[in-house]
């Protein structure tokens, strides 16, 4: 395992510098103007948006506590350090170590992984939930006067879109989720059952997640910590973008203006590589700014460094510190959380 991770960061280093090489004469990228935009930004407007972003991670451990409620009521601030501590992993590892938190947290309630795996589903469902509907909100309804203001409006119609049909389908998991996994197996057990058996397990521990919502209140104390949690992230792109007070297409930007930039930078990150995943989100980031809002390169790539500093590494100095504090290794609960999740 270890070996073919790293034959793929090597093959994705490889490939980024081929596309370097081949495109070194269309790149016209000014260093010293880069330095400049970093050397004139208002650290102000970043220190908010950490603040943001660690704010969440508080809400994160509270929303896991709602979870918990129906099988072990536990103080939401004994989860605080797992929120760190996993995100940090995440952050150093790649998204290889995503199930870090659910493995902490087992351990420190001591339940099974797997059912605080089911929790991490649900957990992730809320994310999208949540997301998606800001996102839409904000994009359907921008100012006609916004440039590509017909991007804006589609893109939040099928976020929307996407919104109601994760809505229905959760809907039908929680009330025959046993019946979705029997039809899932009989219909793609005539390709192959490995792949039928592994889905139809999905089903159901998803399904076990839905399980961990009890009553109204829990669903609807958790949709509004969803959302509060994912409007606060929104609010740390815009601190991000306004601390480049020189650029006026950053620091001018509004919050509906930032959906496109959280998404594409929430794109960028699903398939994080260790450290290698940092540059391909700067670049993610900073191209989305250059072409939506028509920043100049060198501050879209410098406000996309800012932009993975605050909503992505800023958690390590915290996670670490928890992490000697709670006497974890995070290498080894990044590979200990992997290997217990493994069929």
């Amino acid at each position: 395992m270890k070996n073919r991770k790293g034959l793929l960061g090597v093959a994705v280093v490889i490939l980024l510098a081929l596309v370097v090489f081949v495109n070194r004469d269309r790149i016209h990228f000014d260093w010293a103007m880069f330095f400049t935009q970093l050397r004139h930004v208002d650290w102000r407007h970043i220190a908010a948006g950490i603040a943001l972003i660690y704010a969440t991670y508080w809400m994160r451990a509270l929303r896991w506590s709602v979870f918990l409620a129906p099988t072990k009521k536990v103080p939401f601030l004994s989860l605080v350090g797992p929120q760190f501590i996993g995100f940090t992993a995440v952050a150093l590892f790649g998204r290889l170590a995503d199930l870090t938190r659910p493995y902490l947290v087992a351990r420190r309630v001591q339940l099974p992984v797997a059912s605080q795996v089911a929790v991490y589903t649900i957990e992730r469902m809320f994310d999208l939930g949540a997301a998606a509907l800001i996102f839409s909100a904000a994009l359907v309804f921008a100012p006609a006067g916004l440039p590509h203001h017909e991007v804006f409006v589609h893109t939040g119609e099928i976020s929307l879109a996407g919104t109601a049909f994760l809505a229905i389908f959760a809907t039908v998991v929680r009330v025959a989720g046993g019946a979705v996994a029997g039809f899932v197996r009989a219909t793609l057990g005539r390709l192959s059952k490995p792949i039928a058996e592994s889905v139809a397990e999905k089903l159901l521990g998803f399904r076990d997640g839905l399980n961990a919502i009890s009553s109204a209140q829990d669903f609807l104390v958790t949709a509004l910590l969803s959302l509060a949690m994912w409007g606060l992230i929104g609010y740390a792109y815009v601190q991000t973008a306004h601390a480049f007070a020189t650029t006026p297409e950053l620091a001018g930007l509004t919050y509906s203006r930032t959906m496109l930039l959280m998404a594409a930078s929430i794109g960028g990150s699903l398939l994080q590589l260790p450290i290698i995943g940092w540059f391909t989100q700067i670049a993610v980031t900073a191209a989305a700014m250059h072409e939506f809002y028509g920043a100049p390169i060198e501050a879209a790539t410098a406000c996309g460094a800012l932009l993975l500093l605050v909503t992505f590494l800023s958690i390590i100095p915290a996670g670490l510190l928890f992490a000697r504090l709670e006497h974890v290794s995070l290498k080894a609960a990044a590979a200990e959380s992997s290997a217990d999740a493994a069929p």
